[in-house]
Order: C-alpha cells, then sequence, then structure tokens
C-alpha cells in the first residue's frame, strides 16, 4: 500500500551557515561596526540569541537573519520570535525555531485528511504523521490539499513509497 511522511525537520548544517553569514553581515555592516552586536545559536533548544546594544538594532538583525535563513532554504515560517528584553547595557532577543510535529498540529493534520472525503488514512507516529491509501492519485491529492493549508511550521513530504 502506498505511504508518504508529513514532518517538519530543519537542516542543522544549512542554519549554522546561515548564523555564521548573518554574523558575517554584521562584522561588515557600517551600523553595526563595533557595535557588539551578534547572533547566538544554541544547537540543543534549536534556538537563536540576538544581542545587541539597542532596541530597532534588534529588528534590523531580524531583518538580517530572515534573509540568511531564507537564502539557505530554511523556511521563516518556522521562526517563533519571542519579546525584546531590553536594560541599559543591551537588550536581546530569543528566536525559537519550531520542528517535528506535536501532538496539536498532527491532530489538525489528521483531521483535515479526514475531512476531505479521500480515500486515505492519516496517523500520528511520534513527531511524523503517516498518510496511508490505496492509491497514488489519493496519496498526491492528499498532499496537494495539505499544501494549500496554513500550519504554524512548514511542512515537508518525504519517504513517498509505492
Amino acid at each position: 500500500m502506498p505511504t508518504f511522511d508529513i514532518v517538519s525537520e530543519i537542516d542543522h548544517h544549512e542554519l549554522t551557515n546561515a548564523v555564521d553569514q548573518a554574523n558575517r553581515e554584521l562584522s561588515q555592516r557600517f551600523d553595526f561596526k563595533d557595535s557588539g552586536a551578534v547572533f547566538e545559536l544554541n544547537e540543543k533548544e534549536l534556538s537563536i540569541l540576538m544581542k545587541a546594544k539597542v532596541d530597532f538594532q534588534l529588528q534590523q538583525m531580524l531583518d538580517i537573519l530572515r534573509n540568511k535563513l531564507a537564502k539557505r532554504g530554511i523556511d521563516v515560517g518556522c521562526m517563533d520570535t519571542k519579546d525584546p528584553v531590553t536594560n541599559l547595557a543591551e537588550a536581546r532577543q530569543d528566536v525559537l525555531l519550531r520542528h517535528g510535529i506535536d501532538q496539536e498540529c498532527g491532530k489538525k493534520i489528521v483531521k483535515l485528511i479526514k475531512e476531505s472525503k479521500l480515500k486515505v488514512q492519516g496517523s500520528i507516529q511520534g513527531d511524523k504523521v503517516r498518510i496511508t491509501g490505496k492509491q497514488r492519485d489519493d496519496l498526491q491529492t492528499a498532499i496537494t490539499l495539505l499544501k494549500k493549508q496554513e500550519f504554524d511550521r512548514p511542512l515537508q513530504f518525504e519517504n513517498f513509497r509505492d
């Protein structure tokens, strides 16, 4: 029986490259020269900490980060920006990168598949959703349906088997 998996993953190597490029751009830009502004990647939690002297620089840094992530093929829809924290010395802002399909998103996907009346079934398996059907065309229709929907994280479709 044909199947495919729906996942939400971030390429760690590309993420590291994007943060490095963003830091390099900060060091070359005139308005950020010797300001101490920096991007720090936390690979365990998949978050990026932005540090700058003042609050308005954080907005510029966020634009730089979005640009670099998009150029490296990482969907910026996975970014969850927290509120900036400022004090007299510096301003900080956390950017969390959502990955994996949690229970709530998985249930939303399965419910959408059931409501579409397609001849496919969805099942949540950890941090991915497996879609199973009798015909390949039904699975391709399900992929098209899911691509049209808005989710809080980017979805990838992989492991398509006949």
